[in-house]
């Protein structure tokens, strides 16, 4: 029988004590990620559409760097590239879009 098999055929999680902060700040990065990347999505359509005041634009753009820069810093840190935070979901694909 596989060990990282269960006796019910489920899959077991192979937990590192070792790598459970680096894994935790993957998982958070990765959601971090997704909403910084909906939320540049949402401002450039927002752009588009006139919706926005230049002052407007300029603050949300400024954030967006911003934002984007800590996410480098804190991928730096704990040893992460970008592609490491795209988890893959089997059939569905990639979590994140590819740029």
């Amino acid at each position: 029988m596989d060990p990282d098999r269960r006796n019910d055929g489920r899959k077991r999680m192979d937990l590192d004590p070792d790598t459970v902060e680096r894994d935790l700040v993957k998982l958070v990065l990765t959601v971090v990620e997704l909403l910084r990347q909906l939320m540049e999505r949402q401002a450039v359509r927002r752009f588009d559409t006139g919706e926005l005041s230049e002052d407007q634009e300029e603050r949300i753009g400024l954030t967006l760097m911003l934002l984007e820069d800590r996410m480098a810093e804190l991928r730096n840190r704990y040893g992460l590239r970008p592609e490491d935070l795209n988890l893959d979901l089997g059939p569905l694909g990639p979590l994140l879009p590819r740029d």
